[in-house]
């Protein structure tokens, strides 16, 4: 049942909450080679009952770090309206004292994302939805009054923000109830771990194909010529005209990316994803011209809107990944997906990471109700590790997100897993 009216948020719980997923080389990469995953994660709670829950994702040391900068805004929250969101967004993002250790970038901005996504679960909750439909619903105008133009004005001003959502609400219901029936579609990194052997490889991908999933990854970048043989099993498993994405993690420098993907397009690589340092646009730029026609993809580890924009205008990619934890929290993402459609630039959001795509979900699904209307070259990652801790774990279907239909943000975690899995103490991490 749904809740008006206002209400006050009244307790905060923080918890540093690990997995060890490097026992089994589970995640790893050219850059991580033995992560942990890890959820800086937080409660809120309401004085009518409800409850609000985010989380920072991270890889294991420093998740105590991140965990403390979410504490540290405790006093940003408690005793405040909690149906205010506009206004405790911008108090957190712009207080020139938190700014001072960004701006808008890092433990603090990721932080204040584990807050404010924690707000959008509880409002969700309360209304009895979950956020996909929530947002879906909102009129254009209160959309547009969520998010923060600053720095965006050359690329995408509230008027255009407006105008292409108001564009959207023609067939909103169609697409609703097709989002419903059939899903969303999903690609798969659970074999592409770079820690994993060629046998393991090859089974997962046929598993994969098994499964209905239209498109894998691999992580490459440690040696070209395992990615080489790697990227030449996974096609003979797959076939020719297979998508197969490849992922460097930001292993590269600009020339050294453009000589490694010109070495594997002979495997028709899907795109190329996180080819250099996440900062550099003028790189990703030069990577993309460099490696045509193979697409470039990145967004992970883009911390703002603002290099988002950059990276939009300067052609640099061609797939835009966002990321439910890593930028500002809900408004910013909104605010990334409007400069997308504006730039006609696809959304394929990463969720490599525990929770991440119980998250991440909602987003695309917004997207395509109420921004860009289509599903066309868009897919959200999917990796099959640690969902059973989740309350409303994603469900996938013949390699399709299914719609989430529980009321929230879908962040909610068992809370025998977190104390199980909280970091030092709990009983996976006394046990080993």
């Amino acid at each position: 049942m749904g809740a008006g009216g206002s209400y006050r948020i009244v307790g905060m719980e923080t918890h540093d909450v690990r997995f060890p997923t490097s026992r089994e080389l589970d995640g790893s990469d050219a850059m991580n080679p033995d992560p942990d995953y890890s959820a800086a994660y937080v409660v809120l709670r309401t004085d009518d009952g409800f409850e609000g829950h985010g989380f920072a994702f991270t890889i294991g040391r420093g998740n105590d770090v991140q965990t403390a900068a979410i504490g540290a805004l405790r006093p940003y929250v408690i005793g405040r309206d909690a149906e205010d969101l506009g206004a405790l967004y911008r108090e957190m993002v712009y207080d020139s004292q938190l700014r001072w250790l960004g701006p808008e970038k890092g433990v603090m901005h990721m932080a204040i994302s584990a807050v404010v996504n924690a707000l959008w679960d509880l409002k969700a909750r309360r209304a009895g939805k979950p956020v996909w439909l929530l947002l879906s619903e909102m009129p254009p105008e209160e959309i547009v009054a969520l998010i923060d133009f600053r720095y965006l004005s050359d690329a995408l001003t509230p008027g255009q923000a407006l105008e292409i959502l108001k564009k959207a609400e023609k067939g909103k219901a169609r697409r609703i109830a097709r989002l419903r029936a059939d899903g969303y579609p999903a690609y798969t990194t659970s074999p592409g771990w770079l820690g994993y052997p060629d046998d393991k490889l090859r089974r997962l991908c046929r598993e994969a194909l098994d499964q209905g999933f239209g498109q894998i990854k691999l992580k490459v970048g440690a040696d070209l010529a395992d990615d080489v043989r790697r990227l030449k099993a996974a096609r003979e498993v797959c076939g020719p005209d297979f998508p197969i994405a490849i992922d460097a993690n930001q292993r590269w420098d600009v020339g050294t990316a453009i000589a490694w993907v010109t070495a594997l397009k002979p495997y028709a690589p899907h795109w190329v994803e996180e080819p250099t340092s996440p900062d550099d646009v003028l790189g990703h730029a030069a990577i993309a011209e460099g490696v045509s026609p193979v697409p470039i993809a990145t967004g992970e580890h883009v911390q703002n809107r603002i290099i988002f924009k950059q990276l939009l205008q300067a052609g640099a990619i061609s797939y835009l990944q966002i990321d439910a934890a890593r930028v500002g929290g809900l408004p910013e993402n909104l605010a990334i997906l409007l400069l997308a459609a504006r730039f006609g630039v696809p959304v394929c959001p990463h969720a490599g990471g525990v929770g991440l795509c119980e998250l991440v979900q909602h987003l695309a699904m917004f997207d395509y109700v109420a921004v860009s209307g289509t599903m066309d070259g868009r897919v959200i990652e999917y990796v099959d590790h640690l969902h059973e801790h989740f309350t409303d774990p994603v469900v996938i279907e013949n390699g399709r997100y299914r719609a989430p239909a529980a009321p929230g943000f879908s962040a909610a975690m068992h809370a025998e897993s977190v104390a199980a899995h909280t970091y030092p103490g709990g009983a996976v991490w006394r046990d080993a």
